[in-house]
């Protein structure tokens, strides 16, 4: 591994992370283009994900910080006996963040197997890609819902933590499955945007926090802290401006143009595979 691998993987992570292209399919591709070794990439692709992560933190600080705080009332209120009261926008945030989270984890923990076979197949990935191109072209051209947050329901939170589930599949978009599956159940594009990053926060710890036995046992490989910190930062600032460019193309109903490179990409990587 080198700086510059580690810069190219870091900005790959970043952008496609947010952008609803699918981060694992296009690491899964970068990895193999530029021949690092799994034993190798193991421990970097996790850090990579908690830079990613801090960009969320960035953009979203100010809900994320009123999530917490109502949070933490809503379970003062529950262990002095005055009931689940979800009477604000943030608390109910913070229990549908939650639920969201219930079955990408259970799909993660039990199917692991499985989505994992997929990371060596690019004709599974090329596939996914089409697949998500698809549901983005379906989901942007479809009637935009006028549902906020105080419309929501629970089986909203539990559906849409069901696409994000399927997006552990590589080449399925995390951002793009949970906005599509938002936007399917009737949210406005405000709330689809930010429901989506903010139920990314568990997903991408739980994801690390699942791996950290296999890096434990394969350790940091020839990952030198410059390497790192090179990586991560790439990362980092690049998901900002992943985050903030999703924005601007859902405000101004482009989702679609996304719909575009998926089926390109999807489509050069299964002529590849076979060919």
């Amino acid at each position: 591994m080198t700086i510059i691998k580690a810069i190219i993987l870091g900005v790959i992570q970043g952008l496609t992370e947010f952008l609803p292209v699918s981060s694992s399919g296009h690491l899964a591709v970068a990895q193999q283009l530029l021949k690092v070794p799994e034993d190798r990439i193991l421990f970097f692709t996790v850090m990579l994900h908690l830079g990613t992560l801090f960009s969320i933190f960035v953009v979203y600080s100010k809900d994320i910080a009123m999530i917490i705080v109502e949070f933490l009332r809503l379970l003062g209120e529950l262990i002095t006996g005055k009931g689940l009261k979800l009477n604000n926008e943030h608390r109910k945030l913070g229990v549908f963040i939650i639920i969201a989270s219930i079955p990408t984890g259970l799909m993660g923990i039990f199917l692991d197997d499985l989505f994992a076979s997929f990371y060596t197949s690019t004709i599974v990935i090329g596939i996914a890609l089409m697949i998500t191109g698809t549901l983005l072209w379906i989901a942007e051209k479809s009637n935009s819902g006028k549902r906020t947050i105080k419309d929501m329901h629970g089986l909203d939170a539990l559906i849409v933590g069901i696409f994000q589930g399927f997006a552990i599949t590589p080449g399925i978009s995390r951002s793009g499955s949970t906005i599509v599956g938002s936007l399917f159940r009737g949210f406005n594009k405000e709330l689809a945007t930010k429901f989506s990053f903010l139920i990314s926060i568990p997903a991408i710890l739980g994801a690390t926090i699942f791996e950290v036995k296999d890096v434990l046992e394969v350790g940091m490989g020839d990952i030198t802290i410059g390497i790192l910190v090179a990586g991560v930062l790439a990362a980092f600032i690049s998901g900002l401006f992943a985050i903030r460019t999703l924005i601007n193309f859902i405000k101004k109903e482009k989702l679609y143009y996304f719909s575009f490179y998926t089926w390109i990409v999807g489509a050069v990587v299964i002529l590849t595979s076979i060919f």
